[in-house]
Order: C-alpha cells, then sequence, then structure tokens
C-alpha cells in the first residue's frame, strides 16, 4: 500500500473514531451530522479501494460483480437506516439521487475532463465499452418508470407495494442474465493482476472493516440526519439526492474522473456507465424488496420529476456512450442538469 493510502486509510478511521465520540457524546448537531458525512464518504472510499484490490485477483468481470455487490455497502446501510427510523423521502430520494449523481454528476464531470486532455479537445472511446450497461440502464429505467408512473397517475395506486415488489424481483432476473454471461465471458481471464499492491488478507480485511465501519457511521448519519435538515432549512429530498447521494455513493466513482485524466477513456467510461445500470438493475430493486420487512416500505412510486429525470437520463446515456465520443458541452449539459435538479428539490 503506498504511504499515501495509508494515510487516507488511517484519516478515514480516526473520523469514525470521532464520528462515534459524536454520537454518543451528544455533540452539536450540525458537528455530529458533518463528521458522519466525512466519515461515511470515507468508509465508501475504503470499500471501493478495498473491492478493486481483490478484484485485481479475480478478473474485470469478478470485479464488476464485487462492485456492484459491495461497492454500495454505505448506501446499502444509510437507506436501510432511514427507512427504519421512518424516513421514507430521505430514503427514496438518496437511491435516485445516487442514480443521479454518478449519471450527471460524475459522469458529466469525466466527460469534460476527458475531453480537455483528449486530442481535439473531444473524449473518444471504443463504443462497445458500455454498450451492454447503457442498454442495460435504458431497459430497467423504463421498467421502473412504468411502474411508477401507473402508480403516480392512479392506475394502480392502490396495489403500489404489491406492484413494487414484483417489478423488484423482476428487474432482479433481468440484471442475473445479464451478469451471469459477462462473468462467464470474461472467465478464462480471471487471473491474478500484477497491480494488486494489497495482500489478499489485507484487502479482504479492509472490506471487512469498513464495511462494519459503514453500516455503524450510517446509523449514526440517519440518526444526526433529521436534526441537521431542520437546523438547515433544507428539505428530505435534497438532504437524499444531494448530501446523501454523493456521501455514500458518488464519492468512490472520483476513480472515473482520475482515469479520464489519465486518458485512460475507456476504463472512465465503462466504470460509470457500469455502476448507473447496477443501480437500476440490482441497488434499488433489492432495497424494494428488503424494506418489505420493514415498517416503512420503499417503492418505485417516484415524484414526477423523479419519472422524467431518470427517463431521460437512460436516453442521453445511451446516445452519449452509443457514438464513442463525448463531447465538452454534453459533460458540461450533465453537469448543469444535476445542478437543476438538485437545485429543485432545495426549493420544495
Amino acid at each position: 500500500m503506498r504511504r499515501i493510502e495509508r494515510a487516507a486509510v488511517a484519516a478515514v478511521a480516526a473520523l469514525g473514531g470521532l464520528s462515534a465520540l459524536a454520537h454518543f457524546d451528544h455533540w452539536a448537531t450540525l458537528a455530529a451530522f458533518a463528521i458522519a458525512t466525512l466519515a461515511l464518504a470515507g468508509m465508501a472510499w475504503i470499500v471501493s479501494f478495498a473491492t478493486e484490490q481483490v478484484g485485481e485477483r479475480l478478473g474485470p468481470a469478478a470485479t464488476g460483480l464485487l462492485q456492484a455487490t459491495l461497492g454500495n455497502l454505505p448506501e446499502l446501510f444509510v437507506v436501510i437506516f432511514a427507512l427504519r427510523a421512518g424516513e421514507r423521502a430521505v430514503a427514496q430520494s438518496a437511491i435516485v439521487g445516487s442514480l443521479f449523481a454518478t449519471a450527471m454528476l460524475v459522469l458529466g464531470l469525466v466527460i469534460v475532463v476527458g475531453a480537455a486532455v483528449g486530442p481535439g479537445g473531444i473524449m473518444r472511446f471504443r463504443p462497445d465499452v458500455a454498450h451492454d450497461a447503457s442498454t442495460l440502464l435504458m431497459v430497467c429505467a423504463f421498467i421502473i418508470v412504468i411502474v411508477s408512473f401507473s402508480v403516480s397517475s392512479g392506475v394502480a395506486a392502490g396495489h403500489v407495494k404489491t406492484i413494487s415488489a414484483v417489478a423488484a424481483a423482476l428487474l432482479l432476473t433481468v440484471y442475473l442474465v445479464w451478469v451471469i454471461p459477462y462473468v462467464r465471458r470474461d472467465a478464462a481471464g480471471n487471473v491474478a493482476g500484477p497491480r494488486a499492491r494489497l495482500s489478499m488478507a489485507v484487502a479482504v480485511g479492509l472490506l471487512v472493516g469498513a464495511g462494519v465501519g459503514a453500516g455503524l457511521v450510517s446509523d449514526w448519519f440517519v440518526d444526526a440526519l433529521g436534526p441537521a435538515i431542520h437546523q438547515l432549512h433544507i428539505s428530505q429530498a435534497f438532504a437524499g439526492l444531494v448530501i446523501v447521494a454523493i456521501a455514500s455513493n458518488a464519492v468512490e466513482h472520483v476513480v472515473g474522473i482520475v482515469l479520464a485524466a489519465r486518458r485512460q477513456s475507456d476504463l472512465a467510461i465503462s466504470v460509470v456507465v457500469n455502476s448507473v445500470a447496477q443501480i437500476a438493475a440490482f441497488l434499488f430493486p433489492a432495497l424494494v424488496l428488503i424494506s418489505l420487512t420493514m415498517h416503512t416500505s420503499l417503492t418505485f412510486s417516484l415524484r414526477p420529476v423523479y419519472i422524467g429525470a431518470l427517463a431521460v437520463t437512460a436516453v442521453v446515456i445511451w446516445l452519449i456512450t452509443d457514438d464513442g465520443e463525448g463531447h465538452p458541452y454534453e459533460g458540461w449539459a450533465l453537469v448543469v442538469t444535476y445542478v437543476v435538479l438538485a437545485m429543485i428539490t432545495l426549493y420544495e
């Protein structure tokens, strides 16, 4: 492990301890909330880093699967604890906010940075690197949009939990049908990679430690979230769409921006688009099913602005990545769209 990585892990561990102290010692609300937010973002980075190191020994397909199941642990915990606390609006805006933050903010910055260092001011990548994932995203997003629109329009409003649960289970089958051939296709390449900087024991230890830490910090984060929202005079939707989504999910995808700056365009686009698709096809439906065991349920009944944004996002990502070129205006337009969406939720 490099010195800067050791320092970062130590800093995150210190933040986790400070967050525990702030929680149990009943510090001022905003201080406890700020520390928990930073600690949560740090735990998300460690989970992503450790998953990457484990994946170096398993190959690209298995790494993608690990990222889908383990990379979203912090966000998974936050949504579960928010539902347990009865904060349905925060939970729902957090999961869709995670999708929007990655698809608009992170992908937009990746394209802007990649175009800035690319020849002719254009980010060029192989069109096939994100084709399957962008198609998966479009299919799953449209299923969610159809369910959400049918509920919000009153057609099936009385059966929202049942319809959401069935749709979630079916979405997971779509994900499995997509991911199993993907893993098998790259199975021959699943050999130990020379880039791994950590031993397997250390990488797994970091992953387990960060997973447990993310669970604890998520609880403290949600506990401080309600009072912080009240003191900051912001809406629950804004807290979920921006603060929770960025702290628990988008931070780990800064690697995409770094890859774009290094002119590794194919990998940068693939990492981000695959992550967006996995949120729609795996994380969101999994949380809907998990919520069935709780008093407060998560459903696909989204606000109209989210329905429209989700449909447009799926189409736009498919269009942007299909031609193998990313122009600065496309990236900036994605970032601006996310800012506008966040501003709308701020004034609810």
